[in-house]
Parts: C-alpha cells; structure tokens; sequence
C-alpha cells in the first residue's frame, strides 16, 4: 500500500511572476498530493482563485488559466485528502472566503483533532460549511474572531485549534504563513530578490538560484509579510509544549533532496540504512531496494555491510496517476506493471530487500513473491522504521489499528505471511540515533502509539 501524503504548500509574496513561481514550485512539491491543486492570487484588489482536482500539470493545462492569474502575491496547494472526501472539486484549496469583511484565501497542511468539536459548535451559532474539510473551519473561525488587526484575530483563532497545521493564508494585502506549536509540519522561508517565498519543503526552492536565507518557520510562529515589511509573532507556549516533528517526513514523506528539520533526507536515510545494517546483518549476495521508497536507505545498508547494491526491481515511471482500482485483479496487475523483479539480477542469489515501512503488507507480499518467482534463493526483508502499529491523526492516512499488519501480527507472524527468510525492523533507539533527536522533540505515535495531543477519540469526537 502506498501511503497518503499530506499536502504541499507554496507561497510568494513581491515577485511579478508569483503565480509561475507558484506553479513550478507545486510541480516541484507534487509527490506531496496527487488530489488535486490550486493558486490563488492578488495585487491589491481581489483575489483571484483556479483549483480543481488533479495534478499541478493538468489543473493548469491551459496557458491562459495562469495568465489570468498573474499577480505579485500568490499562495499554492498540493493536495492529499486526509479530511475531506477527494471526490468533490469544492474541497480542492486554497480556499476562499470573507472574513470579517476581508477576503481571505487559505492553504492548509495537516489534519485538526478536533475538527468535529469545532465544526459542531460553528453550525449550531449558524455557519454554513461548503465543503467536508476541517481547513474551512478555519475560516469560520476567523470570520468570528474579533482583534484590531488580522494577525492578532489569527491568534485568537490558533489558540482553538488542535493537532497538526502549517498554514498559507492571502489577503488582498499581505500573506501570512503559520506552524503549529509542536512543529508537526515543516514550512521553510527564504527571500528570492525583493520577494519572500514560503515552501512545505526546500527542494522547491533549489528551482530558483536567486533564493537565499533559508530557515524554518518556527513552531508556534505566524509570518506576516506586507508592502510595509515582514513581522513574527509568537502564539502558543513552545518552551512548555514539546516539539513533535513528524519522523515519517525523513522515513518517507519529503523528497530525498529536501532538507528536513535541519537535515537533508537522503543523508538522513542512509543513516537509516545503516544503522538498519548494524542492527539486523545477514550474510546475502545482494542489497536491493523497493524503488523508490527504499533507495537512500539501502545504499546505507550497503555501505554499512560491504554487501553489493544492485537492481531487482525495475520501476515503471509511466504507469500515469495511481487511483482506486475496483476488483483484486486489477489490483494486482497494477502492482506487477509498476514493479517488474529482473530475473538475471536475482536467481540464485540471497537478495536483501531494503523498503521504508510495512502497511497492510499486500503490497509487500507481492513484491516478495515476484522475487521468489524470479529465482531468487533467500529473501531477507529489511524496513528502515520501526513497525507501524497504531494509526496516525495529524495528517498521515495511515488505516486504523485492524487495518496495518503491524497492530496485528508479531514480527515473526508477518515474516511468515509475507513468505521472507528473515525480517528486521529499524528500532525506534536506532532511527533517534540517526537524526539526532532527543525522543520528545518527534512525533512517534504511529510506531509506540504515545501521541504528542489528544486524540480525536479522548476530545470526544
């Protein structure tokens, strides 16, 4: 199974191009959300929106649709559907609304736990939602809150929410960008010329050579970038919160060529790999990983155990946009036309398999059994996370608990099940080590099941 990503968030404010710097800079976040994507735009006066489900490349086929979005300030939005249905073209962002008579479009990253708490209290005072998503109900709150100015009804706002959120927000005169106080979500800052850019991740960035003085938003922090000059201004309490940056981003979420936290991925999963290598050896003719997902860290696992790397699989790239698939059948053809094992490589040979995590493990199962038919003589199965057991609430589809193999089976009873000579999991100590992390400062829930919050469930949702 193939995770649900979050979302991908890009914003410029002061550059004439914003909407096309926009727009390859979802192009460049698109592995974040394949659902759909959206710009927004203004120059002072309104703003002008075009979303619409799909990904960046066909939103915005038409030459003339990014034209007509041609102004100095643009947010964008990439998305997965992890609240909100995917099939409805009004869930696709940014969002836009009025608010306290101010128009205002939103992008939003992340999943509020307590969204149907909110959501209920704002119907019964008589707003009327349009769409299915917890972003909107953001919306509703800042048209209520009450403040002298936008930034400081946003606070107010940001005080209600709970869970995990990185946020673009457009006005006709300003852009605003938000992390959550525990940090779930990166959302980088850089400064391209005159104009500021924000980005969920910073390889977005490495398209423009002009883009300089890269940081981290920080948790707890709204930017607010306007004609009159930039202004931070802290909510929440970051020193008595502990900071819960989401490890899933290094094991699989961000692009290898992103920095995340501090830390560039790839480097980040050859650590995994390695660290993989030390704790679960096996003698093997080959290390080989499940593309693309298994690559970083199975050349780490290589370089740590002196096993050569090769190739056994071969990944088609042309295989178009994945979807629900209706029957098993189809299913299964899908999975044999994406991934095809090379039988030169792999018979006779005792291959270690490296992936990045273990869902339902349907997937894996098949992979392994194409191995095994392709004449492989032992396969050793090698994951560069701890097992997945216990289901993610902000911003991951990960299944419920029944659904993901781990919250079920032994290690031992999924080696079984997925017919593998060996299996071996990264420890949860191994993959701290490997990102120089203090345990409280991520989020490891969907691994040992602490969540940093309350779950929907303890609200009462």
């Amino acid at each position: 199974m193939k995770l649900g990503h979050y979302c991908g968030l890009f914003g410029v404010h002061g550059n004439a191009d914003a909407a096309s710097i926009t727009y390859f800079g979802l192009q460049a976040l698109q592995h974040r959300g394949q659902e759909g994507a959206g710009i927004a735009t203004t120059d002072g006066g309104p703003i002008r929106v075009h979303a619409d489900q799909g990904l960046v490349s066909d939103v915005f086929r038409e030459k003339r649709t990014l034209e007509l979005l041609t102004n100095p300030i643009a947010i964008g939005h990439v998305r997965y559907s992890t609240s909100g249905g995917s099939s409805s073209s009004c869930n696709v962002q940014p969002l836009y609304a009025h608010c306290g008579g101010i128009p205002v479009a939103l992008a939003h990253n992340g999943d509020l736990t307590n969204k149907v708490q909110l959501r209920k209290r704002l119907e019964n005072e008589g707003a009327l939602f349009q769409t299915t998503m917890d972003s909107e109900t953001i919306l509703h709150l800042l048209a209520k809150a009450e403040g002298p100015d936008l930034e400081l009804r946003l606070q107010s706002v940001l005080a209600e929410l709970q869970g995990a959120y990185t946020l673009l927000l457009l006005t006709p005169d300003r852009l605003i960008a938000v992390r959550d106080p525990r940090g779930f979500r990166p959302l980088m800052m850089g400064r391209m010329g005159d104009a500021t850019v924000f980005s969920s991740e910073s390889c977005a960035f490495d398209l423009y050579d002009e883009i300089e003085d890269v940081r981290e938003i920080e948790p707890g922090e709204i930017v607010s970038v306007s004609q009159s000059g930039t202004r931070s201004l802290r909510f929440g309490d970051p020193h008595t919160k502990r900071l819960s940056r989401c490890i899933f981003e290094q094991v699989y979420f961000a692009r290898p060529d992103s920095k995340i936290f501090g830390r560039n991925v790839h480097r980040v999963r050859m650590e995994f790999g390695r660290q993989l290598a030390r704790e679960h050896p096996v003698d093997a003719d080959i290390v080989s990983a499940v593309p693309d997902s298994g690559n970083s860290a199975s050349m780490g696992y290589s370089l740590e155990s002196g096993i050569p790397l090769d190739r056994s699989f071969i990944k088609n790239h042309y295989i178009g946009r994945t979807f629900i698939t209706p029957d098993p059948k189809t299913r299964s053809m899908k999975v044999k036309v994406k991934l095809n094992a090379v039988r030169e490589v792999v018979e006779g040979k005792r291959v270690v398999v490296i992936d990045d995590s273990i869902i339902r493990g349907t997937t894996s199962l098949s992979r392994m059994a194409a191995l095994k038919k392709a004449g492989a003589k032992e396969v050793h199965l090698r994951i560069s996370c701890p097992p997945t057991r216990h289901p993610c609430y902000f911003g991951i589809d990960f299944p419920t608990q029944t659904e993901l193999i781990a919250g079920k089976y032994s290690v031992a009873e999924i080696a079984k099940f997925l017919n593998v000579d060996s299996l071996g999991y990264l420890s949860e100590a191994g993959m701290l080590k490997c990102v120089d992390g203090e345990r409280d400062s991520y989020c490891l829930a969907c691994f040992n099941g602490e969540y940093p919050c309350a779950t929907p469930a303890e609200i009462g949702e």
